[in-house]
Parts: structure tokens; sequence; C-alpha cells
């Protein structure tokens, strides 16, 4: 009998991504004959209802027929390097004309040559900023200028369209995310617990989370709450959302170590799992569950551009969906 297909998830991926076909009568032969169109896919997991295969790194970026023996079962779409050599830590971020901003924030300490590079909508990577140590998390401000935290100075910069950067806030731990709220404060987060309110260049806490072995991960929805990331040690973490009063909800708690997150043009929720296995971008549901995007692994960040392209970045690259 052969095998009954009902599905391959998700439809887009990275490399090492891991994709899932389910369906029924799945055999040992059937495995060997996957193909991505003419490349043999690597077979993590196989049972009679369910084959998990990993996209190979050397496949290049767009859609890839998924084979099994002779027969087309579906597509996979390939996201295209759009930038590498990068040292990324949370989400690139996308300015008002499409260019993608991505750091190279280095080893603690380090102070890399070129802390910022920009990323053209045609693919030109060219250098941006330097002098910022540790550039770690970014956003677009309401004056439409990119704002950077250094993790290591416990600071952060406002960075001129000439790539100048300019010290704007500091005393704020070990800064990691940023986003500004509908009022035009700036939210900074402090891995060791605490989530500051900027304005002026005077911070004040707003709110207190437990401390994370990794970095805060901010997002403003488009109704003003803030949501936030905090990878710690533990199996599963949660997905905090802080409201205007500064209180704090746990709105999901089935992800491993979710990280970079950000609201799409259809004002769902994106958010990066780094747990090995089901590592990838996932959206987050009405029912809290969450459904798989992109798979890829050692993903860390993740970003909308204004005409709808979504980027997912690795510490290393950038990878561009249309």
């Amino acid at each position: 009998m052969p095998a009954t297909v009902s599905s391959v998830l998700p439809d887009r991926a990275v490399g090492r991504g891991r994709v899932t076909i389910t369906g029924s009568d799945f055999s040992v032969g059937d495995t060997a004959e996957v193909m991505l169109r003419d490349t043999p896919a690597r077979i993590a997991f196989a049972s009679s209802r369910r084959l998990v295969i990993t996209i190979p790194d050397e496949m290049e970026g767009g859609r890839v027929p998924v084979l099994l023996g002779d027969r087309t079962i579906g597509q996979v779409t390939i996201g295209s390097v759009w930038a590498t050599g990068l040292h990324q830590v949370d989400n690139p971020v996308f300015d008002r004309s499409g260019n993608l901003f991505v750091t190279y924030s280095g080893s603690r300490g380090q102070e890399s040559p070129i802390s910022i590079f920009r990323v053209t909508p045609e693919g030109t990577r060219e250098p941006f900023a330097s002098g910022i140590v540790n550039a770690t998390s970014m956003a677009i401000g309401p004056d439409a200028k990119l704002y950077v935290s250094s993790r290591f100075e416990g600071a952060v910069y406002r960075v001129a369209p000439d790539g100048t950067p300019e010290q704007v806030a500091t005393d704020l731990g070990v800064a990691c995310g940023i986003a500004f709220d509908p009022d035009g404060w700036m939210l900074v987060g402090d891995r060791s617990g605490t989530i500051f309110r900027v304005c002026d260049g005077r911070a004040t806490a707003f709110a207190t989370l437990p401390a994370s072995v990794a970095a805060f991960h901010l997002a403003m929805s488009p109704e003003g709450d803030l949501h936030v990331t905090a990878p710690t040690l533990g199996t599963y973490d949660p997905i905090y959302k802080i409201d205007r009063r500064g209180t704090v909800t746990t709105i999901a708690s089935s992800l491993g170590r979710p990280q970079g997150l950000a609201f799409g043009p259809d004002r769902a929720l994106y958010v990066i799992d780094a747990l090995a296995g089901s590592s990838g971008l996932h959206r987050l549901e009405a029912d809290g569950s969450f459904t798989p995007v992109v798979a890829g692994a050692t993903l860390v960040g993740v970003a909308f551009g204004p005409s709808g392209e979504l980027v997912v970045a690795s510490n290393e690259t950038a990878y561009r969906f249309e």
C-alpha cells in the first residue's frame, strides 16, 4: 500500500531546520527516497505515521519540491541567505526604507571593528556604526532613528543616519531588549530582572521579572502591551505580557528556549524557539498554542519588513523570505 501524506510542515525552512511529514503507511524504504528536488533529505526520525527530515545547509533559497519516492508530496520554501559574517544575539531590525540592521556583538568586552551593519533591500551589506561594545538589541524609535543597547556598558545609544552613535541612557544593568511604547517611552530589559522605562535619559524601574541566563527580548504589541522572553535553564520558559501599568502576566509557557520575538503584519506574535529539535519560528495562536512557521536550527531573531518580508537570523546569518 503506498504511503498517504497529510501534511508537510512547516512549509518554510533554513539550513538544518527540521520539517515534519505526517501521514500513514510510511516504511523504511520510503524514508530512503525522500528528496528535496534532486538532493536527498537526511532523516532525523521515522515511523509509520511521521517522517522528520533535516534541510541540508547547501540548499539554495526558493521553493523546493518534496518528493517521496517518485511522488511530489508538497513543497518547502528555503530562506535566501541575505547577510553573513554576523554575531547576532537578538532581533535584526528594519527601517522604514527596507534596510535591515544587523550586529556584530562579539564576546564580552570585545570592541569589534564594526558594531552594526546595514543590509540594503538589494542585499548589499555595508558597515554602519562602530564604537558600541557588545551591541546587543536594536529598535527604531519614534524619531525613525536606530537605538542600540550595549550589554557590556549597560547603556543605550541613538545612532544618527550617518552611523554616529550617541549615548542616551546608562546605568541599565545588563541592557538587552529595547522597545518603544505608544507614548514614546523607551523600555529596556536588564537581564538580571528589571524592565526599565526611559525618558530624556532618566530610567525608572517599570516591571520585575525572573533573571535570564541569556537576555531579555522585547516586543511591543499593536495594543501597547510589552511582550518579553527571558530564557532560563528550565525545561520550558514563559512569555510575559506587561501592560501599561507594569502588571506582569504569563501568556504562554510551552516553548523550551524562547528568544527573539516580533509582531507580524497579521498582528500575531511570532517567537523564536532555540530548543534543539523544535527550533525555529513559531506563531502564537488565540488559544495559546504555537504553530511552526519556519524550521531552522540555532535561530535567535526575527524581523518583519515594511513590505511584509520576513527575516530570521542565527548568530551568524540572516535569511530572507519574501
